[in-house]
């Protein structure tokens, strides 16, 4: 097994493939991130990045901060503090003002999300969709490697009041007594599978004796990331052996991968991993924001949908870059994602079909662009919830005027001459009672 070793700024200079790096990309780097987490690790380095191709390499731009996530001012002035050598608490400043205009929490996550028991708010807990709950365990606020386009930079860029994180898994616990319509616990993070095998038997083996909970997922990046969790670590057999009796109690385990691009699942590290899982009788899926620079091309999406079918992968979603953080270096137009979208499905058998998307994650819930179409003579996007806020939203097609710049739900307005959306109104009443 190759030996875990983590490269940020502070320590880039001792990558084995430093000299790779042209010096004004070093610069980049170590500008960007002091507003956006950078870390790397050795099997990323050493097995996924293309060294000859850099900086277009779609792995080190998924894991390498380029300057355009920054907005140019932004850069210049992070640029000439690094460079004048300034002092840590005055780069810092200047980092923190950068980020807290660069909407840290979309979606409503901490005013809408954040659920209570007697009368107290659960921090670390989220609760947006009446079956589904999120748990933020405290030690996974990290993970093996950080995605540039990850949606959830504030945990880990030091904004702690911004943070999601509970090490009580009682409250999770007497939330769901009360709670019997939740059937589905997601761990999330950051990325569960930093964690010990004795960590995550901690969480949740608790939710084994509750009858209502039907489904438990694990959001993950680590068969990407470092796969070795699942094959050499001191207690990757331990981790198995738990898969195992949570699916031999009744549960229903999904291994949430995020897995951005093909090359992430085409190595025998990642096979090996593959194969160990899925023979406890844990389903894996995937899931990923399409993004410019990574995997804007429909080729990549069905070769990735393609071999994730061949190793026994579930395509489960494709979403849209949530609108935070370097959105307008990763984001992809409407208009351009889902032709990327069709022309990959279309090309899949339906044993591939199974993959949703375009989607998007925002406050009055998961809405998929389902296509353009021409209607009484007008051009619209025809879009749809797979998921609510108001469980009654879910399923339900509603109208866009066509905008070939949108690219986000807020860029868009109603057809067909109405004021608003029809969730609209009831999303003003969350947010006044919230």
């Amino acid at each position: 097994m190759l030996k875990y070793r983590s490269y940020t700024a502070a320590n880039l200079h001792t990558l084995p493939q430093y000299g790779e790096i042209p010096e004004e990309q070093l610069h980049i780097v170590k500008t960007v991130a002091n507003v956006y987490p950078f870390r790397v690790n050795s099997y990323v380095t050493e097995h996924l990045i293309d060294w000859s191709n850099i900086p277009e390499d779609p792995i080190f731009r998924l894991s390498f901060p380029q300057a355009e996530m920054l907005s140019s001012e932004d850069f210049e002035r992070m640029s000439s503090l690094v460079r004048t050598d300034a002092s840590k608490e005055i780069i810092q400043q200047a980092a923190r003002e950068i980020q807290l205009l660069q909407n840290p929490n979309p979606a409503g996550q901490m005013e809408l999300n954040t659920p209570l028991l007697d009368d107290e708010a659960l921090h670390g807990i989220q609760h947006k969709y009446r079956e589904s709950v999120l748990f933020f365990p405290s030690e996974a606020q990290v993970c093996h490697a950080y995605c540039t386009y990850c949606f959830r930079w504030p945990q880990f860029s030091g904004l702690e009041s911004l943070k999601f994180a509970n090490n009580d898994i009682t409250l999770l616990v007497d939330y769901l007594k009360e709670h019997p319509e939740v059937k589905d616990i997601i761990f999330t993070g950051g990325d569960p599978m930093v964690m010990s095998t004795a960590l995550i038997r901690k969480y949740i083996q608790p939710l084994l004796d509750i009858p209502t909970v039907k489904t438990i997922r694990i959001g993950t990046k680590a068969l990407s990331w470092w796969p070795y969790r699942f094959t050499s670590e001191h207690d990757s057999d331990e981790l198995l052996s738990f898969f195992e009796k949570i699916v031999s109690s009744g549960k229903h385990l999904a291994i949430m991968a995020h897995i951005s691009h093909p090359r992430e699942i085409e190595t025998s590290q990642a096979v090996d991993a593959i194969s160990r899982i899925r023979s406890t009788g844990a389903v894996i899926r995937s899931q990923s924001p399409i993004v410019r620079h990574v995997n804007d091309d429909a080729d990549i999406w069905e070769a990735m949908w393609q071999k994730q079918l061949q190793l026994g992968i579930i395509p489960y979603y494709m979403f849209l870059e949530r609108d935070t953080g370097p959105k307008q270096y990763f984001e992809i137009p409407l208009t351009e994602a889902i032709d990327i979208f069709n022309t990959a499905y279309q090309r899949m058998s339906g044993l591939g079909r199974t993959v949703r998307g375009p989607s998007m994650s925002c406050s009055p819930g998961k809405i998929i662009v389902q296509d353009i179409v021409e209607i009484h003579g007008e051009k619209v996007f025809a879009l749809k919830f797979t998921q609510g806020r108001n469980p009654e939203w879910t399923n339900r097609i509603f109208f866009a005027e066509y905008n070939e710049n949108a690219s986000w739900i807020d860029d868009l307005s109603p057809a067909f001459g109405y004021e608003e959306f029809f969730f609209e109104h009831e999303m003003e009443i969350f947010y006044t009672y919230n």
